[in-house]
């Protein structure tokens, strides 16, 4: 396992900014407004030849009890005990303030390396923090502008001995000397090559899975629940969740990388720059999943803005599930079930056949189906048809019902081809393509949808003229 690296710091001192400078990208939401990050955040870091992992954590704050800010802290507390090094971020233009002081003395207590940093040092309006920053009794700090990038060299000489060192037990041993006389033992007119048994093919990349839905359907708490952890902060309260986070977990002899994302509201009612950030992040955890989980509340039914969401998974052309969560407290499950398919019937007829599964995150109860029917969606998005069987499946289903003549004039169909998978794409060559009407071509998708199989799967279905072959 690479070094990991926790960020830590009262709020608004600079640690987003500062990991995303070591991530190479914006992941994290930063703003001017002090308590950004709640959740726990984690990414590749790299600074030179350096690789590590680095975690971004809520702002140190004096927390008791069970409120929210008591469970952000416990996210930060998790985070420290999980780190090989901590970087102390204060902000030297502002000086030291007792939240410091007191973090301070719980990192020195701490059996585990740290470097203090003084952000924000650039020009000298940083350097009276600075020289404060030696009181807190953890060495020199480092003097950084994680904004411009300035000081990176500094804190490249700090990390690389304990990188080193942790790649250096990371090293798999030597070669044992049974192995070695095996291998000398080997038959001398065989290649080398052959001796040697073929390393695995290289594992695929993760499969993207983002969960997302309206504010406080228990989309963290579904997380939670799945990696049997509570990663993730969760609470009665609307709107904790903000960054889009990132957990990676095995199952099914590959590697899921979750995504908790911030509630997608009506944009009437977004308010302020910040929750535009974590929508926007939202929508940008869309794009790249391979697969979007919808979460709804049951006990609500299927509201207009779970059918925007749905609508918005179906135009990325990304595979899709509906979770219809705290189905414990519903009353007539038949009546909720029936309410649920017929709007999705109704209103979705570009996810015709999504599959729904009924579920409580909080107790477990269905749980255990929602993974397994990931991995069967994913399955269907990821389907390549043979070009005979799409043939032969378009000879039939227009023979059934032909389209629709123009002034008299057949059109007529003479070849389809499947483009690409992921989502699946289709080509269908015809004499006036511009002339099928789109009530022809929802009944060609549902036909596809229905033959192969592909319920609840986004479909692309596009037409091109023929070549006359006398054109000439």
């Amino acid at each position: 396992m690479p070094l990991t690296v926790a960020i830590v710091g009262r709020p608004n001192v600079g640690k987003s900014t500062l990991f995303n400078r070591l991530v190479g990208k914006r992941l994290a939401l930063v703003d001017d407004m002090p308590g950004v990050t709640r959740d726990r955040r984690e990414g590749d870091g790299r600074l030179g030849d350096l690789a590590f992992r680095i975690v971004d954590t809520a702002g140190f704050e004096d927390a008791r009890g069970g409120d929210l800010a008591a469970r952000i802290q416990a996210q930060t507390t998790r985070a420290l005990e999980l780190a090989d090094v901590t970087l102390f971020v204060v902000d030297a233009r502002e000086g030291l303030t007792p939240l410091d002081r007191e973090l301070a003395g719980l990192l020195r207590r701490a059996d585990r390396p740290t470097i203090l940093i003084a952000n924000k040092c650039e020009g000298r309006a940083g350097l009276a923090g600075l020289a404060e920053a030696f009181a807190l009794g953890l060495g020199e700090p480092l003097p950084l502008s994680a904004e411009h990038g300035e000081g990176l060299g500094l804190l490249y000489d700090a990390l690389q001995p304990m990188v080193d060192a942790a790649d250096a037990a990371a090293e798999p041993a030597e070669a044992d000397e049974s192995d070695v006389d095996a291998a000398a033992e080997a038959p001398a007119g065989e290649p080398e090559a052959e001796a040697i048994s073929p390393e695995p093919a290289a594992p695929a990349g993760p499969l993207q899975l983002a969960v997302i839905g309206r504010p406080n359907v228990g989309k963290s708490t579904l997380i939670n629940r799945l990696i049997g952890e509570e990663r993730l902060i969760t609470g009665p309260e609307a709107g904790i969740t903000r960054d889009a986070i990132a957990i990676d977990w095995p199952f099914g002899g590959r590697t899921l990388r979750l995504f908790d994302t911030a509630g997608l509201r009506r944009k009437s009612r977004v308010d302020g720059k910040l929750e535009q950030l974590a929508g926007a992040d939202t929508l940008r955890a869309v794009r790249f999943a391979h697969v979007a989980v919808i979460v709804i509340d049951a006990t609500t039914g299927l509201e207009k803005q779970d059918l925007t969401i749905a609508d918005l998974v179906a135009a990325e052309g990304r595979a899709a599930l509906l979770v219809a969560n705290k189905w414990d407290l519903v009353a007539d499950r038949k009546a909720a079930m029936d309410a649920i398919l017929g709007r999705i019937e109704q209103s979705l007829p570009q996810l015709r056949g999504l599959r729904v599964i009924p579920l409580s995150a909080l107790s477990g109860d269905g749980v255990a189906r929602l993974l397994p029917a990931v991995l069967d969606v994913y399955g269907l998005w990821t389907r390549q048809l043979a070009t005979p069987k799409l043939n032969r499946w378009l000879a039939a289903i227009t023979a059934r019902q032909a389209p629709p003549s123009v002034h008299g004039r057949p059109i007529r169909m003479r070849y389809m081809v499947q483009t690409k998978a992921r989502p699946p794409t289709f080509v269908i060559f015809a004499n006036r393509p511009e002339q099928v009407p789109e009530a022809y071509l929802r009944y060609l998708a549902n036909g596809l949808r229905e033959t192969f199989g592909l319920n609840g799967i986004p479909l692309r279905l596009t037409l091109r003229r023929t070549r006359n072959p006398y054109a000439d």
